[in-house]
């Protein structure tokens, strides 16, 4: 459990930890909710492309579903058999 404050702004500091394991971002925005004593921050999810933008760079998907069919072409071949 951390311990954080808040300032005369009404701003509070997430502990690092925790935003390095979010990966929260400067700017990220939150939805904030009362249940009854707790505020609970939730991350808002941006746009999903730019969740993913950059992330399979270098990996060739298309020819691993290539490869995967011809295995599976070619297990269907030897069924056949």
């Amino acid at each position: 459990m951390a311990v954080t404050f808040l300032s005369t702004k009404g701003q509070i500091v997430i502990p690092k930890w925790i935003r390095d394991t979010l990966k929260l971002k400067s700017g990220t925005k939150f939805i904030v909710e009362l249940e009854g004593d707790r505020i609970i921050l939730k991350p808002v999810k941006e746009n999903i492309a730019d969740e993913l933008y950059g992330k399979y760079r270098g990996v060739d998907l298309l020819g691993d579903l290539v490869r995967e069919h011809q295995k599976e072409l070619n297990w269907y071949d030897q069924r056949k058999r």
